[in-house]
């Protein structure tokens, strides 16, 4: 549909503006503060949906002499952001939330209010799927994060629209600040996996185990006869994958016929393996040296 993660995110900006008027105007209409809490949670979105454009650009930079590696890691500064976003709205939702509790309040024309809410959850839920999409094709954790966080949000404005139904159905008026608490805890849950992703992220953490077995699949017909692969590194950046390891053929071989399979491997994986960066090292394999790599292997001691 776009041709950039940056025409996605966009979009996400424009929607977040949008569900922010409806779902406020719906709070306003009925005066509930699970709604309130609800057009909040958008809030939240708006500002991770800008950071997210911020990001996405200066990760879309190609490396310079003070970044060689890139700029991919951008990318995890607007997921902390909306993690840390994510805290302080629970925390300003379970306040408002607390003062009804202590001074309830009847609530007015719910049909217009859930209808509005109603809306704008159909629109997260719109561009959320999209956003999805658009993550797996561009393996941008800033469209997956925005994505999820969307999802949630809509979750979050359905089990709303049920409970204020039920408030205006039984009369019970303390049922409102219990759905805003329950909406903060929620999304204090959603923004502690999102700090957890982010951190995992900067620390340079390893592939997932699905694409270390694709990896090693890869290499394998290439494994044997005097052939070896060890001290093998990989770690994600953002969209980036990054893959480092030793390649060991017989002593004998010339540096030429060792440099051809190199570049065969690196082809072949970046071939399987869209948007990698393979770094090999070549060493004689019946050098002992070869085989010692102290600190590079996270099986030494």
């Amino acid at each position: 549909m776009f041709r950039s993660a940056r025409s996605y995110i966009t979009l996400s900006i424009g929607a977040a503006a949008a569900t922010i008027v409806l779902k406020l105007a719906a709070w306003r209409i009925t005066g509930s503060v699970g709604l309130f809490s609800d057009a909040l949670e958008s809030g939240v979105n708006l500002v991770a949906a800008l950071a997210g454009f911020w990001a996405l650009t200066l990760a879309a930079k190609p490396p310079d002499r003070e970044h060689p590696y890139g700029h991919f890691k951008a990318e995890y500064f607007a997921s902390g952001l909306e993690s840390a976003l994510i805290l302080v709205a629970a925390a300003a939702i379970a306040v408002t939330a607390l003062g009804r509790m202590l001074a309830p309040e009847p609530l007015e024309q719910v049909g217009v209010g859930l209808a509005l809410s109603l809306v704008a959850s159909g629109l997260n839920a719109l561009v959320a799927w999209l956003l999805l999409g658009a993550s797996r094709r561009f393996h941008s954790i800033t469209l997956r994060a925005d994505a999820q966080h969307l999802l949630t949000d809509v979750w979050t404005s359905l089990g709303v629209v049920a409970a204020v139904a039920l408030v205006q159905l039984t009369g019970q008026t303390i049922l409102d600040p219990l759905i805003a608490i329950a909406v903060a805890l929620n999304i204090v849950v959603m923004g502690w996996k999102l700090l957890r992703e982010t951190a995992s992220g900067l620390l340079d953490q390893a592939w997932p185990d699905a694409e270390q077995r694709q990896l090693e699949a890869l290499l394998a017909p290439h494994i044997g006869e005097g052939l070896a692969v060890h001290a093998m590194r990989t770690r994600v950046a953002g969209s980036r994958r990054f893959v480092a390891f030793h390649l060991l053929v017989p002593g004998h071989w010339s540096v030429q016929r060792g440099h051809d399979l190199c570049e065969l491997l690196e082809r072949e994986i970046t071939a399987a393996l869209p948007r990698t960066d393979v770094i090999t090292h070549l060493e004689p394999i019946d050098d002992p040296r070869s085989w010692q790599d102290g600190g590079f292997s996270w099986d030494d001691p």
